[in-house]
């Protein structure tokens, strides 16, 4: 339930920003704004922005199909906890996902970044954790790739793409997003280390 409440929201204010600049410019990350100017509240609105219809598609897709999974996976293992602590990951992989680029470009008035796809990643990744044989697919193999075998090549992939910044693509974002999906439901409750671990067993 609450990941399409979090998809209805993301969609509606996309497609406002998709035809007034002026709020996407307000919405967007800056670091500079949040640095010098302490506009805190950017760390999490550039998340319902999106910079257009193939990035917002991907992102909400993504989130569909494994969002629901950790959904489930977190009603079972925090009871009515769960729903909110599935809102709290979601929320605070945001923030956590962006602290790298603050730092980086903090005094860099030209870098903005939009888009979920630092709390989404970490949403793929809380599901992988809970079932690391599911199969992802990956563009341009015809065939699901087991998402234990996806995560490494993945986190990888971020960090080359990160140092090489040839593209106009949060990497950085999308490392610290997929690693806090991992920590944050083990912090909570490291026996689903132990889940993991009997998954790949079976």
């Amino acid at each position: 339930m609450f990941t399409l409440i979090i998809i209805i929201i993301t969609v509606a204010v996309s497609l406002l920003c998709f035809s007034r600049q002026e709020v996407s410019a307000a919405l967007q990350f800056s670091a500079y704004e949040v640095w010098h100017r302490r506009q805190w509240y950017r760390m999490l609105s550039y998340g319902l922005v999106h910079g257009g219809w193939g990035h917002l598609l991907f992102n909400m897709i993504t989130l569909y199909c494994f969002g629901r999974i950790v959904e489930q996976y977190f009603s079972a293992a925090f009871g009515s906890s769960g729903p909110i602590l599935y809102v709290v990951l979601y929320v605070t992989a945001l923030v956590v996902s962006t602290i790298g680029d603050l730092i980086k470009f903090r005094n860099d008035p030209s870098y903005c970044a939009v888009g979920a796809s630092g709390a989404v990643s970490a949403i793929l990744f809380a599901a992988i954790l809970f079932e690391p044989k599911m199969g992802i697919y990956i563009y341009l193999i015809p065939v699901p790739v087991p998402a234990y075998i996806f995560a490494p090549i993945y986190l990888i992939y971020c960090i080359v793409m990160a140092r090489k910044n040839v593209d106009n693509i949060g990497h950085s974002a999308h490392f610290w997003g997929a690693l806090y999906g991992l920590l944050f439901p083990l912090l909570l409750r490291p026996d689903i280390f132990t889940h993991f671990l009997n998954q790949l067993q079976h």
